[in-house]
């Protein structure tokens, strides 16, 4: 199957110490961190491709424009899903969208690229 628009995909967790602005340093309260959002969407994004790519293909997150909207305390499950709005040879935009038990608590859109793993990963390794 082909990448096409439309494609969706959705990733969760619940709220934790761990994953507090607290407890990373984004900010001073134990509210859902806007970086542990933001990596939820990109899972999100992620899980809406992966299956669909060649063995040895993954994507790497390139480009982000986000807000984070509201706050979720701890012990709350939150949410984000993603849907593929355009492919550009190996570049793939999503929207996305986060929430918790009450509201959308962010959004906006995403941009990964398609990668070779092994050839990506020898490009990172010849860096060290």
């Amino acid at each position: 199957m082909e990448l096409k628009a439309g494609m969706k995909g959705r990733a969760e967790t619940v709220v934790v110490p761990e994953n507090t602005a607290q407890a990373v340093g984004s900010g001073l309260v134990p509210v859902f961190a806007t970086p542990h959002m933001i990596a939820l969407m990109e899972n999100a994004a992620v899980n809406a491709v992966q299956a669909q790519l060649a063995a040895g293909e993954g994507t790497v997150g390139t480009r982000l424009d986000v807000t984070h909207d509201a706050a979720t305390p701890v012990g709350m499950n939150v949410w984000a899903e993603a849907e593929l709005t355009a492919v550009e040879g190996r570049k793939l935009t999503f929207a996305v969208a986060a929430f918790d038990a009450r509201e959308q608590i962010g959004g906006g859109t995403h941009e990964r690229f398609i990668i070779q793993t092994e050839k990506f990963l020898a490009r990172v390794e010849a860096k060290g």
